[in-house]
C-alpha cells in the first residue's frame, strides 16, 4: 500500500510564531526610528535656542535653519510644540501670513488668483511691512522664503492657499482650483521672453514649441481664462494673444529698466 509522503515545511503553531517574530521585529523598529526622531528633533530644537537672535533677526539665516530641518525630515510647522513657538516666532508668521493673504485676496480679481511670490515680497516691501518680537526692541525683514513657509502653514488649514513652482519663479495659489502640467508648462512658456513678450503667449507658439494641437491649446486657455489668470487680447492684426496678468509687475520692470 502507497503511502503519501508530506511536504516539508511549517505547521500552523510554526507560521504563528514567525509572525509574531515579524511583529515584535516591527514593533522594535518603528520604536527604535520615533526615538531616533526625538532625539533630533531635541537637537535641532537645542541649536535653535542657541541661534535664536540670528533665526529671528537673519532671514538667510532663518531659510537655511529651515532647509537643514527639511532636509533632516522634521516639518517645523507639524510638530506639537513646534520651534518656531519656540523661539517667539508664532505670532511672526501669523502677521506675516495675514498679510500675504490679504494682499493675494487684493490682487485676485487682476490674476485670477495666482501671483508671484517675489511680488508679494515687493508689494509688502512698498508699504513698508515689517515685524517686531515681543522681545526684541527692533523690527525684522523677511525674505521670500518666510512668505513659502507662511503659506505652506496656510495650506495645512485647508484653505486653498498653495505654492507651485514654474520655471525659475514660486507661484501662490490662492484659489482650490487644481492646475495641471498643462497649465504650469503654458505658465511656464509665458515667463520665457525667447519666444515672444513676457507675460503673453500665443496659440501659435504654443503648438510649435509645447508641440500641441488645436484642441489641446483651447483646453488649456479656456480653463485659465474661465478662472482670470488669463487675459485675452486681440491685436490689429486680428491675432490672439493671451496675458499672464499676474506676470505684469515684472515685465514692467523690465521694460523700465531697459529704458533707464
Amino acid at each position: 500500500m502507497a503511502h503519501r509522503r508530506r511536504g516539508v515545511g511549517v505547521g500552523r503553531a510554526g507560521a504563528a510564531a514567525y509572525t509574531k517574530k515579524a511583529e515584535e521585529l516591527n514593533a522594535l523598529s518603528l520604536a527604535s526610528a520615533m526615538e531616533t526622531v526625538e532625539k533630533l528633533e531635541i537637537k535641532l530644537s537645542d541649536f535653535a535656542k542657541k541661534h535664536n537672535y540670528e533665526i529671528k533677526n537673519d532671514p538667510a539665516f532663518r531659510a537655511k535653519f529651515h532647509e537643514m530641518c527639511a532636509l533632516l525630515g522634521v516639518d517645523v510647522l507639524d510638530t506639537e510644540k513646534s520651534f518656531w513657538g519656540k523661539l517667539g516666532m508664532g505670532d511672526f508668521f501669523y502677521e506675516l501670513g495675514i498679510r500675504v493673504v490679504e494682499v493675494c485676496l487684493a490682487s485676485r480679481s487682476r490674476n485670477g488668483g495666482i501671483i508671484r511670490v517675489s511680488e508679494v515680497n515687493e508689494i509688502l516691501s512698498q508699504r513698508g511691512t515689517k515685524f517686531q518680537f515681543a522681545d526684541s526692541k527692533s523690527k525684522t525683514s523677511y525674505i521670500d522664503e518666510d512668505i513659502i513657509t507662511c503659506v505652506k502653514k496656510l495650506s495645512k488649514l485647508g484653505s486653498g492657499f498653495r505654492t507651485v513652482k514654474v520655471g525659475q519663479s514660486v507661484m501662490i495659489v490662492s484659489v482650490p482650483e487644481e492646475l495641471d502640467d498643462d497649465h504650469m508648462r503654458v505658465l511656464d512658456l509665458a515667463q520665457d521672453n525667447n519666444y515672444g513678450s513676457y507675460g503673453c503667449v500665443t496659440t501659435e507658439q504654443m503648438q510649435t514649441i509645447l508641440e500641441w494641437d488645436d484642441e489641446r491649446c483651447e483646453r488649456a486657455l479656456q480653463k485659465l481664462m474661465g478662472k482670470g489668470m488669463v487675459w485675452l487680447d486681440i491685436n490689429n492684426e486680428g491675432e490672439k494673444m493671451y496675458w499672464f496678468p499676474s506676470l505684469w509687475s515684472k515685465e514692467i520692470t523690465t521694460s523700465s529698466n531697459d529704458l533707464s
